[in-house]
């Protein structure tokens, strides 16, 4: 078998020869030590990007069999996107800045973290109308029927399965507003609260009926949204089923009707409160299921949703930064959760900085003869 059907094949429930060793990328800081020490040229560390040649030669060093994150999407969120933009130095050193999505940020010299936020460009109904809605118009040009065509079948020639990027229905307005302009706006202006999230569907629906209906065969489809923090959702739960709800449901009921039945999001945080209402529309495998401080599993959503619910991810990153014993261990701990089927185990988010070289290669070496 090669990658793409032990995939199809997990995610069926039906017979597999083992289970891939499965990547989510890295962070750049980590690839930037792992040059420095001489494991990886700097030319790949430089040129990273997830399911790249870079990304493909630096997992093969390592043992894995590909990345998850390695898909391919349509222009489905703001274009053009926002200059990028200085526009306060102050004196502490740190930079006001403006981003791709219009937040506005502080970023403070020499720390690696999210960049603290500051302000949006989405001030008003105002803004919205000039600066975001013409960037959240529906045109034939933001499908490249080519592009799409050629990643397929790229990944197919290699045996690999490749995705379609559906967009996000809420992470991508959570990143033009940040989370608090985003609190308030739903109490200050109910009607443009809405509206946006209906642009912002309305856009994701329309690009992925284009590319769906360009034939490719792609494996599953993928979201994005990142709208969880460690104690629960940054949104109500009965609001986002109300709202963001129909949305997915509209673009799932598309993806069946071409024959793809596993849709996955990746979301941080604790997600324990919104994945009944993934699973309501269509949304059926979690990702990456962040063991973090609260120990998320896919063993507790089995229980209680059943065989309905996938899962990829899962496995606790942090043993990277310790040592032999702690991998076997996290390994041990996954057999269970394999055995669930439908599941395929993935570091929890990309490799932190503090992840050592022979500890993540050790994991794929012993994955590899643990799991087939």
């Amino acid at each position: 078998m090669n990658n793409r059907e032990r995939v199809n094949a997990i995610m069926h429930y039906s017979a597999y020869d083992r289970v891939p060793v499965v990547s989510f990328g890295f962070w750049r800081e980590t690839l930037e030590k792992w040059a420095a020490e001489g494991h990886i040229p700097a030319e790949d560390a430089s040129g990273w990007g997830d399911g790249n040649d870079c990304d493909r030669r630096i997992m093969d060093k390592l043992g894995f069999d590909f990345n998850w994150g390695g898909g391919v999407g349509t222009a489905n969120f703001l274009s053009p996107a926002f200059t990028p933009e200085l526009l306060e130095t102050r004196p502490d050193g740190s930079e006001v800045r403006r981003q791709s999505d219009g937040l506005i940020v502080r970023v403070k010299p020499g720390v690696i973290s999210i960049p603290a936020h500051e302000g949006t460009s989405l001030t008003g109904r105002e803004a919205w109308e000039e600066l975001y809605l013409p960037k959240l118009t529906y045109r034939p040009e933001r499908v490249d029927a080519k592009r799409l065509k050629d990643a397929c079948d790229q990944a197919h020639a290699m045996g690999l399965p490749m995705y379609l990027h559906l967009g996000s229905l809420y992470g991508n307005i959570r990143s033009m507003l940040g989370i608090e302009e985003l609190s308030y706006l739903m109490l200050d202006d109910w009607n443009l609260y809405v509206e946006i999230i209906d642009t912002v569907g309305g856009l994701c629906l329309k690009c992925a009926q284009a590319a769906l209906a360009l034939g490719c065969e792609f494996d599953y489809c993928h979201f994005w949204e990142d709208i969880c923090f460690k104690t629960g959702p940054l949104i109500r739960p009965a609001q986002f089923s109300q709202l963001v709800g129909p949305w997915y449901k509209r673009i799932t009921d598309e993806c069946l009707k071409h024959g793809i039945d596993i849709v996955s999001v990746d979301c941080d945080g604790k997600i324990d409160e919104l994945v009944p209402i993934w699973l309501e529309n269509g949304v059926n495998t979690m990702f990456p299921i962040e063991v973090g401080t609260w120990n998320a599993s896919i063993a507790p959503w089995r229980e209680k949703y059943g065989r309905v619910i996938h899962g990829v991810g899962g496995m606790d990153k942090r043993v990277f930064a310790q040592d032999f014993d702690s991998v076997d261990r996290e390994i041990e701990r996954l057999k269970a959760l394999v055995d669930l089927g439908g599941y395929i185990p993935c570091p929890d988010h990309r490799i932190p900085p503090d992840a050592k070289w022979d500890n993540v290669r050790y994991y794929c070496d012993k994955f590899r003869k643990v799991f087939g």
